[in-house]
């Protein structure tokens, strides 16, 4: 199933507890339809100490969010995202049904 964000991608939160956060796309999770954003949802999680941490402790990391819950900025406004055929190319690519433009 293809998704409308990808890594990368600017995306603004249109519900839950983060809602009008906007953030990048860090890891997309397609099998599960979730994103992880940066600067979105982030959670504490308590850790034992390891190499990485020597210390251990309590650690606020980024937890994923539902895809349905983001839309893709483009030109700093959240817009819908559609499919197409590239003329030139004869590739699928994403645009935006906001001003009908490709986004890369």
């Amino acid at each position: 199933m293809k998704l409308h964000v990808k890594k990368g991608d600017t995306v603004k939160v249109i519900a839950g507890d983060d809602k009008g956060s906007v953030g990048r796309v860090l890891k997309v999770y397609p099998e599960k339809n979730r994103a992880i954003v940066e600067g979105v949802n982030i959670v504490k999680k308590h850790t034992k100490p390891n190499a990485k941490n020597t210390q251990g402790g309590i650690v606020e990391m980024e937890a994923p969010i539902h895809i349905s819950n983001l839309m893709v900025m483009e030109n700093n406004t959240p817009t819908r995202i559609g499919r197409r055929i590239d003329e030139k190319t004869g590739k699928l690519v994403r645009y935006s049904k906001k001003s009908g433009e490709v986004i890369k």
